[in-house]
């Protein structure tokens, strides 16, 4: 294999990673706490999209309660967003976990 064809491979990857990457900003994943109370809406890269709180909660009495929620469905929703950006990335990888590639949030 010559070093033109490896540099060819290598900007189609890229060009491919970065296609990936931009569906991944248009999709959106949701985590939940409290039996659905609270919900969070990420992008497949991980950014905040939206916070839903049930009106029953926002009360002075519930605030460290809607706290806690309010973390634990953002890392669910994280969690979510980081395996479908590891699934996708790994069909380019062909399932290889390239550092750098397929662990896009670390």
């Amino acid at each position: 294999m010559d070093m033109s064809s490896i540099m060819q491979q290598a900007q189609q990857m890229q060009q491919k990673m970065k296609e990936i990457q931009g569906e991944l900003a248009k999709k959106s994943i949701v985590g939940s706490a409290g039996g659905g109370m609270v919900n969070v809406t990420v992008n497949g890269q991980g950014d905040v999209l939206a916070v839903q709180i049930e009106k029953a909660l926002i009360t002075p009495d519930e605030s460290k309660m809607l706290e806690d929620l309010i973390v634990s469905a953002t890392n669910e929703a994280i969690r979510k967003a980081k395996e479908l950006s590891k699934q996708e990335l790994g069909q380019l990888t062909g399932g290889l976990n390239l550092p750098g590639l397929t662990n896009f949030f670390q």
